[in-house]
């Protein structure tokens, strides 16, 4: 019971890594925060959560808007007292029709003896579209982690897991320059922040995960024919999606009394990015 009658937060927890990282912590007895955009969809993670008897508050929360931020965290206070741990791991990922084109053009360039040439993805990109990435990537991490530390640094006691992706430490990013461009703010924003808050007892470290083993990954799997996936494969060494209880034991130890890292990127890509396994 690592995180005893610790309360954690976690963004973006309907389903996927949030949920999976949800379910690790309440396994080891923390009371746990989830919260998401869409409140309906957190009911089942919920009740997933009270079946392994802990303490579970499900609350609605668009991270974009720090008003809305703010009024969760004055929820959670009022239930729970206080907060000890903050994982922000509501983001954005490109999953439109549009996005999966660009997918298959990146990695066609990166797995096929084809002429070089331009993806041509950033030239079309609207206004609209970087902002809408930044809005919730960096901006809804930089909202929480604000309103956290309000708490944390008062009580010299914090652990914040920030989640980012392979994506904002290499051009592994599938092809999405938006996307990667706000992974690597969260990445930059980790190492700061760690440094600058560590004295308060404080940790600030941050998960870079490659592909995760969700039911909207794998439905993107299942839709590519063979020679698209086995062209997926070659960019991942060991072969396979990263499981969602495998990033939540990473993200329990980094919430736990027993980390000793501050300002960390741990990449957990399953070799997809070797040379920067930390940076």
């Amino acid at each position: 019971m690592k995180l005893k009658d610790k309360v954690a937060v976690v963004t973006g927890a309907a389903g996927g890594l949030g949920r999976g990282i949800a379910l690790s912590f309440a396994r080891e007895g923390a009371r746990v925060v989830v919260c998401d955009i869409n409140e309906a969809a957190l009911a089942p993670v919920k009740a997933e959560i009270q079946e392994l008897g802990a303490e579970c508050l499900a609350l609605h929360c668009d991270v974009s808007d720090s008003e809305s931020v703010n009024a969760m965290f004055a929820r959670i206070d009022t239930h729970l007292g206080t907060t000890h741990i903050l994982v922000n791991n509501a983001g954005l990922v490109p999953e439109k029709p549009h996005d999966e084109e660009r997918r298959k053009r990146h990695y066609g360039l990166a797995t096929r003896p084809v002429p070089r040439q331009s993806l041509g993805i950033t030239k079309e990109m609207s206004d609209a579209e970087w902002r809408r990435f930044w809005s919730v990537n960096v901006d809804g991490v930089f909202y929480c982690t604000r309103a956290a530390l309000v708490r944390m640094e008062a009580q010299s006691y914090g652990r914040i897991i920030n989640i980012s992706s392979v994506a904002g430490i290499s051009a592994a990013s599938a092809h999405s320059p938006h996307y990667s461009a706000s992974k690597g703010a969260v990445i930059a924003f980790t190492r700061a922040v760690g440094y600058e808050v560590c004295g308060a007892n404080v940790l600030v470290n941050c998960i870079c995960p490659g592909g995760v083993q969700t039911p909207a990954f794998e439905r993107y799997i299942d839709q590519l024919t063979p020679e698209e996936q086995n062209t997926l494969w070659q960019l991942v060494p060991l072969g396979r999606l990263g499981k969602p209880g495998e990033y939540g034991a990473l993200a329990v130890y980094l919430a736990s009394e027993e980390c000793y890292l501050v300002g960390s990127i741990v990449n957990a890509s399953g070799g997809a990015v070797v040379q920067s396994s930390y940076v």
